[in-house]
């Protein structure tokens, strides 16, 4: 039994954020429901795959009056609607927040978009690249005197949008059964990519220094937090960050004579960056990794994602995940990150097939099979 058994989800979500952040939900055991649009495309590509596990689709067009009294009816026993459609979108189709919560005061919608629900931006169409960008981080990524360099995970869509979404569910959740209220959960992407800049920013806000790409403590200004190139062309990273750790690196590496220059700045500081360059080409990644081994220094490699799955800790740690699809055949996925004592990730149903559920969650609010030939007739499902 899931942490979330007993909770039930309408996700009316699309593309990456939304259904994130409903299959963190999901596969700690929240009943989650996909509303697809029944003349969509079927739901079989790597990334609706990826996450949609342990969930169920239902088809319904909620551009019809059928649909919407489907969507009326369905909600009385759902705990949680999730939407990523534009602010205003919800109110034009009938089923924003105050006519939702006529018919359930409990109800919880979260609404995650790209800039929110109000201020001036609030329309404007947007993607991860946009968010970071006018978020800032885009700005300090990439190395010094470079350009911005785009970040290989969606940041915003991920992090930003369907984290906080997931986060703001269940805080909901914990006070409606405090309190009997259900709200309207406003999240967005831009806000949430704000917010990981915590660090940063807050330093900017104290003392107007502005920081700069490739130059702050942990983007390349110092030795002891880099990403080194090897031998074979391959990469290492040492994150000897602590003192503790760069004087055993040091005399790992036997140059005790830059113990004392971890943090000095200037010329001095990219000298000892050239220094531990060259030392780390005399080597490839597997002799760094074996000479490693078994020092206390934050010395690890770049692998990628072959590798990655391979690993020891990675396979320990279940983030590997396979399991029987009846169109994909055998599918490994990305396993759960969340581990606690009383519940054992496990992919209870695999990513459904579009409407597979349609049927068994009309009868289960209720409706005859003549009522639910008559909503196919209109293509409410």
């Amino acid at each position: 039994m899931g942490l979330l058994t007993g909770f039930k989800m309408v996700d009316l979500s699309r593309l990456l954020p939304g259904p994130y952040g409903s299959l963190l939900l999901a596969d700690l055991g929240m009943e989650v429901l996909k509303i697809e649009d029944p003349e969509g495309p079927e739901g079989d590509s790597a990334l609706f795959l990826s996450v949609n596990r342990n969930k169920k689709s239902m088809t319904l067009n909620l551009r019809v009056a059928e649909g919407k009294e489907i969507f009326y009816k369905l909600i009385k026993s759902y705990d949680v609607i999730l939407e990523s459609f534009r602010p205003g979108v919800m109110d034009r189709l009938g089923v924003g927040y105050e006519e939702l919560k006529k018919r359930n005061p409990r109800v919880i919608l979260c609404s995650l978009s790209g800039y929110g629900q109000d201020g001036p931006y609030r329309e404007r169409a947007g993607h991860d690249i946009n968010y970071i960008g006018l978020g800032g981080v885009l700005d300090l990524t990439g190395l010094k005197n470079g350009p911005p360099v785009l970040p290989p995970v969606q940041i915003a869509d991920l992090g930003g949008g369907g984290m906080m979404a997931a986060v703001a569910i269940l805080a909901a959740i914990i006070h409606r059964e405090r309190t009997g209220q259900g709200q309207h959960l406003d999240v967005s992407m831009l806000d949430g990519v704000i917010s990981w800049l915590s660090i940063h920013a807050g330093k900017y806000l104290f003392d107007q220094e502005l920081p700069k790409r490739g130059d702050m403590p942990l983007t390349g200004r110092y030795a002891c937090y880099q990403v080194y190139p090897t031998r074979d062309g391959r990469y290492i990273s040492l994150g000897a960050l602590e003192p503790k750790f760069w004087k055993n690196f040091c005399e790992a590496i036997d140059r005790r004579d830059l113990i004392g220059k971890q943090f000095i700045e200037g010329e001095a500081q990219a000298r000892v960056i050239e220094e531990i360059k060259g030392l780390f080409k005399t080597k490839t990644q597997r002799e760094w990794i074996d000479f490693f081994r078994d020092l206390d220094v934050c010395c690890e490699p770049v692998l990628t994602l072959e590798e990655v799955f391979q690993h020891p800790q990675v396979l320990h740690r279940e983030m590997l995940k396979e399991f029987e699809h009846p169109v994909g055949g055998r599918i490994r996925q990305v396993g759960s990150p969340i581990k606690t004592s009383q519940f054992r990730f496990e992919i209870r149903t695999p990513p459904p097939q579009r409407g597979e559920h349609t049927l068994e969650v009309l009868q289960e609010i209720g409706y005859s099979g003549k009522e639910i030939e008559r909503f196919r007739e209109v293509k409410a499902i």
